[in-house]
């Protein structure tokens, strides 16, 4: 049987008995960094053989963690911190387990996004992204995808990425509502407001949850401004004249072009 094992995001305390139990039973321990596992598992004086199990080698761990468990072996997947398979890899290993019929559970905690989200105050429904691609193709087609989203959004951010990555937002949602939350359930517990375009206002230390208000549902007050008005609501909010001039389009129902013929007619008026 494997066991995907939440840990605590912060203060080591924050862990369910079950989760323990559970640990102490396995005959191995699946971590992202023996190291950091090390520290939660020592000060619960659990002694197991840790296996290192992270997105650089967890296409060779598979199959050696099959082979384990089809010899009868108890298995426990922890991540450094908070609920595994969320940014980190855990459905590829799903996916083989599922592939031989082979057990699996999940024995519940922290969260770090989920927490977050709630000492926000935004609003539900949300959409949780994790952390953005490396690839910027890839990061600007997913934007590109929630720029209409009403739902909040979340994302996790490095602290080296966090000012590049509020700009990158900025450019494809406008200017929105924002907030970063930083040392989650640890003494300098932090929660902080600003505008995407005004952008997060210190220096950035430690790992942060991002998270962003949806897109206002206020077409049908838009839609009572002219076009050049429209236009300009768009721009004021930072998007570029072609991405103002899509969304117009889009909250109006025309085409583009249209649009488009629309605005430099008036701006030559």
């Amino acid at each position: 049987m494997l066991y995907f094992v939440a840990t605590p995001i912060g203060n080591l305390n924050d862990v369910s008995f079950r989760a323990i139990e559970t640990l102490k039973k396995s005959d191995y321990i699946l971590c992202e960094d023996t190291r950091t596992s090390h520290t939660f598992l020592s000060h619960y004086d659990i002694d197991k053989p840790l296996l290192s199990f992270h997105k650089f080698n967890y296409k060779e761990m598979t199959p050696k963690v099959v082979k384990m468990l089809k010899n009868g072996k108890t298995i426990s997947l922890i991540s450094d911190a908070g609920t595994p398979c969320i940014s980190d890899p855990g459905n590829e290993l799903i996916e083989s387990l599922n592939n031989y019929n082979l057990k699996y559970s999940i024995v519940p905690g922290a969260c770090a996004f989920l927490n977050a989200f709630c000492l926000s105050g935004f609003s539900a429904p949300f959409t949780f992204v994790g952390f953005l691609p490396e690839n910027k193709k890839e990061s600007k087609h997913i934007l590109s995808s929630l720029q209409d989203s009403t739902f909040t959004t979340i994302f996790y951010v490095a602290p080296h990425d966090l000012k590049e990555t509020i700009k990158t937002l900025h450019l494809a949602f406008g200017d929105r509502k924002a907030c970063t939350v930083r040392e989650l359930t640890k003494l300098y517990e932090e929660v902080e407001y600003f505008s995407l375009a005004d952008g997060y206002p210190k220096e950035p230390r430690g790992e942060y949850v991002l998270i962003v208000e949806g897109l206002k549902d206020n077409v049908n007050e838009l839609n009572n401004l002219s076009v050049l008005e429209h236009y300009e609501y768009y721009i004021n909010l930072g998007l570029a004249s072609n991405d103002a001039i899509k969304k117009v389009a889009k909250d109006i129902g025309v085409a583009k072009s249209v649009i488009y013929n629309q605005i430099v007619a008036m701006k030559h008026k």
